[in-house]
């Protein structure tokens, strides 16, 4: 197997940080428009790792143009292109992995259009429509995309399939419910705002009308921040209150998983949703470029851009990071012995842990870790299959326990949980 992996920031970093200890890849390039991103990225391994043989390349690329990737991808024969950089560049990469005749893999999916507050699916293109649209293309072409495989997309979705395999009989509700109790401190030891994750990709979850799909109705959507719940996280993170958020769990759950409801509920806080609105209200959340002055005379520059550049880059903030970040799906029905049945099935990540193991923060170590495992999956064969698929496609028990079977003993040493929580 050999990867090109596009983008060398937080969870590009993590992903090429997690495979350098695996060997089950030839090759991984680490490219980004800013190579020295990715150069920095190789240094870390070989300072952590010792020198790989020549297993890890910097490459600088385009991934806004689809040749590019492509160019990158045929210059280093990849076999499989992991996507790790924000949703608006999926087309792009996307369409440079097939023209490249390689396999493609990301965490989250082509974007939405804007869509009122009424059934879903007749009002616009949703989370991941671009894709699927194409699966044809991948399958003429001898060619797998595993979409959302990140671990919300992705690990999640794999313990849907793992409850519909081995714990439930019938399922009422896949309920994804994310959470957390991180804490960013300045200096001086003073809480600020300062988000784990891309705001780019925040905003433009969070600010769509939320998508929920009900075996009866199809998919539609609600008001954002909508059904507020206080939901109780394993591992003392306690009680957070979490809402509607548009997801892709969401989107891709219901083509592979038997269930009457499937919903998506991330614990935000009132503070994060204040300041969301916020940037709604005054127009700050627009990707449209506006014409804005500057030291060398005008410019074009969306305001969605100047927030991002203006918030701490999350893949910096681990140090000033505490906490932990829990990641699962909430499934209640019936048993497989036909009586009722209430499971948490989950993940937590601990921010001391990853940054003292890999010197990165823990949402977006735990957003790569699960691309790691399937891409081994897939080299080795147990994971295999044409089109554009989902991770609910694929067998959940060898993921699931490649993913907790020890270090020592050839798997990734990530304890996830399972509470029932009728007993």
């Amino acid at each position: 197997m050999r990867i090109l992996l596009v983008g060398a920031g937080g969870v590009g970093d993590a992903i090429a940080k997690i495979a350098a200890r695996r060997d089950f890849f030839e090759l991984m390039v680490v490219s980004d428009y800013d190579i020295s991103r990715a150069e920095r990225t190789i240094a870390w391994i070989t300072a952590k790792h010792g020198d790989q043989g020549g297993r890890f390349l910097a490459s600088k690329i385009d991934a806004s143009d689809p040749e590019s990737v492509a160019a990158v991808a045929r210059e280093h024969g990849a076999t499989h292109v992991m996507n790790a950089v924000e949703p608006k560049f999926v087309p792009t990469i996307f369409a440079g992995a097939l023209a490249a005749e390689a396999n493609y893999l990301d965490m989250a999916m082509s974007l939405s259009e804007p869509h009122p507050d009424n059934p879903y699916s007749e009002t616009g293109v949703k989370l991941g429509d671009d894709q699927f649209e194409q699966a044809g293309d991948w399958e003429q072409a001898g060619r797998l995309a595993l979409v959302g495989i990140g671990v919300e997309p992705g690990l999640s979705d794999v313990f849907a399939r793992y409850a519909a395999d081995e714990l439930f009989g019938e399922i009422d509700e896949l309920g994804v419910r994310d959470g957390a109790n991180l804490v960013v401190r300045d200096e001086n030891g003073d809480e600020i705002f300062a988000p784990s994750f891309s705001i780019w990709t925040t905003i433009e979850e969070c600010l769509n009308p939320p998508v929920i799909w009900e075996k009866d109705k199809g998919w539609f959507t609600t008001p954002p921040f909508s059904e507020p719940e206080v939901f109780v996280f394993p591992d003392g993170i306690g009680p957070v209150e979490c809402v509607n958020v548009e997801h892709e769990e969401v989107l891709l759950m219901p083509r592979w998983v038997d269930a009457k409801r499937v919903t998506f509920k991330y614990g935000l806080g009132d503070e994060f949703i204040g300041v969301l609105k916020t940037l709604h209200k005054l127009h700050l959340d627009a990707v449209t470029p506006i014409r804005v002055r500057s030291a060398n005379g005008p410019v074009e520059v969306a305001p969605r851009d100047v927030v991002a550049a203006a918030l701490p880059d999350p893949a910096t903030i681990g140090p000033k990071m505490t906490g932990k970040t829990c990641a699962g799906v909430w499934v209640t029905g019936t048993g497989k012995d036909g009586t009722p049945r209430e499971v948490y099935l989950y993940h937590v990540s601990d921010n001391e842990w990853t940054m003292a193991e890999y010197d990165s923060q823990c949402v977006v170590w735990q957003t790569a870790l699960n691309p790691v495992i399937a891409l081994e999956l897939l080299s080795t064969g147990v994971w295999s299959g044409l089109g554009v698929l989902g991770p609910e496609a694929f067998p959940a028990s060898p993921f699931l326990e490649l993913m907790k079977r020890p270090i020592t003993d050839g798997g990734y040493g990530q304890q996830w949980g399972m509470e029932d929580r009728l007993a």
